[in-house]
C-alpha cells in the first residue's frame, strides 16, 4: 500500500476506508505543550512543528481578528473576543484560566442585544488562504470545539446556571444571546471557506452534551433550542463540501442518531470512563454512520500509568477501532499538565507501531 499524505488518510477515515494507517491528532494544555515543544527542541510557536515531529496529521487553521479592541482590559484577567472573563488559577501540576465574573449574568434581552461581540468583517481572510495554502501538506481544520459552542461559551459570560436556566425556561435574554453566537459562527464560517475554497479538509464544531453519567439536558431542550442552531452551522459546512466534526464531552452518544441525521460526520471526545461511551459500543452501534476521533483518555493511563500502560490502551483502542477505518487517534481533550513527558511519547509511538493497516503491522 503506497503511503499516503495526511490529507487522503484523514478522507479515508471520514469515509470509513482503511488507508495505510490511521490518521493521528494532537491537543495539549499550555504546559505540557511547552514540555514536548523543548523535549524536540522547537520553538514555542511552532505548532506545525510539534505535529510533524509527533506524526500528526491534522492541524487547525483559523482567520486571524485584526480589528479594534472588543472590550476593555481588566486587570488580572483574560478576556475572549465575547467578553467572558478569565483568572488564573494554580494547581498541583501547573495552571488554567477559570471563568470569573460573568458580566451578563443577570442582563436583560436589550443588555444581550447591546454587548460587544466580534464582527466577521474584521478578519483576515487573504491572510486564511495563505495559511491553508502554507500548511496544506497537513489535513486542515478550520474551527475547534468552542465554534457552535452555545451553552460553554455563553455560560461563560452568564454562568453556567443560568444559561441551563435559560434552556429550560426559554428565557428570551439567554437564548438570544446563544442565537446571536451561532450566527457569528456560522457567518465567519462561510467567509472561511469561501476564501479558502478547496483547502479546507475538516470543519470542527462543538457542544458538550454530557456529563460523566448522563445527558447534560433533556433530549426535547436540544431539539428545540440547539439542534438547529447546529443544523444552520452544518449545512453552511455542506454548501462548501467540507465534512463536519463535532465535539461533545461526557455521556454524549444519546445524541449520536440526530448528528448522523443531521449530516455530522464525525465525533469526537469520546472519553471511554463516561457512560455509553466504551469504544466497542460506539463502533457496533455508530461505526457504520459516523468516524470517530479521540479515545485516547487524558484521565486514565496517559496521566496517571506508566508508558506500557499507555501502550496498551492505544493497542486495544486500536484493535476495535481501527477495523473498516472511521477512526481518528486523538486524546479525548487536550492532554493534561500532569500527564508525564514519557507517556505522551509513548502514546504517539504506539499509535505509529499499532495504526498502520498494512499486513505486518504488529
Amino acid at each position: 500500500m503506497a503511503v499516503m499524505t495526511s490529507k487522503e488518510r484523514v478522507q479515508a477515515a471520514i469515509h470509513h476506508e482503511e488507508g495505510d494507517r490511521v490518521p493521528f491528532d494532537y491537543d495539549a494544555n499550555e504546559n505540557i505543550d511547552a514540555e514536548l515543544k523543548r523535549h524536540f527542541g522547537l520553538a514555542r510557536d511552532d505548532e506545525p512543528g510539534l505535529r510533524r515531529r509527533l506524526g500528526v496529521d491534522i492541524l487547525r487553521v483559523n482567520p486571524r481578528y485584526i480589528g479594534p479592541v472588543i472590550h476593555a482590559p481588566v486587570a488580572d484577567r483574560q478576556i475572549d473576543p465575547f467578553g467572558a472573563r478569565r483568572r488564573w488559577v494554580e494547581h498541583g501540576s501547573g495552571g488554567y484560566w477559570d471563568c470569573c465574573d460573568f458580566p451578563l449574568k443577570d442582563a436583560d434581552l436589550a443588555t444581550v442585544e447591546a454587548w460587544p461581540f466580534p464582527n466577521p468583517d474584521h478578519f483576515d481572510f487573504v491572510g486564511y488562504r495563505s495559511d491553508c495554502e502554507k500548511f496544506k501538506d497537513f489535513a486542515v481544520t478550520y474551527g475547534h470545539p468552542a465554534v457552535g459552542d452555545g451553552m460553554n461559551c455563553m455560560g461563560a459570560v452568564r454562568t453556567m446556571e443560568r444559561i441551563y436556566l435559560d434552556l429550560g425556561e426559554g428565557d428570551e435574554a439567554g437564548l438570544h444571546l446563544i442565537q446571536r453566537k451561532f450566527a457569528f459562527d456560522a457567518e465567519l464560517m462561510d467567509r472561511s471557506l469561501t476564501a479558502a475554497k478547496g483547502l479546507v479538509d475538516l470543519v470542527w464544531i462543538g457542544e458538550d452534551l454530557g456529563t460523566q453519567i448522563a445527558p447534560i439536558i433533556s433530549m426535547r431542550t436540544w431539539r428545540r433550542h440547539l439542534r438547529p442552531l447546529h443544523q444552520r452551522l452544518i449545512d453552511v459546512a455542506t454548501k462548501h463540501g467540507v465534512p463536519v466534526m463535532l465535539h461533545s464531552c461526557g455521556a454524549s452518544s444519546w445524541v449520536f442518531d440526530d448528528l448522523a441525521e443531521m449530516g455530522v460526520r464525525a465525533v469526537d471526545t469520546l472519553q471511554p470512563e463516561a457512560r455509553g461511551m466504551a469504544p466497542a459500543g460506539l463502533k457496533e452501534r455508530w461505526g457504520s454512520k459516523l468516524a470517530f476521533h479521540g479515545c485516547i483518555s487524558t484521565a486514565g493511563p496517559v496521566s496517571f500509568g506508566t508508558p506500557e500502560d499507555v501502550r496498551k490502551e492505544v493497542r486495544d483502542t486500536l484493535a476495535i477501532m481501527k477495523p473498516g477505518g472511521g477512526y481518528m487517534m486523538a486524546p479525548t481533550h487536550c492532554l493534561q499538565d500532569n500527564s508525564p513527558l514519557e507517556n505522551v511519547l509513548a502514546m504517539y509511538e504506539a499509535a505509529h507501531q499499532y495504526g498502520s493497516y498494512r499486513a505486518s503491522a504488529g
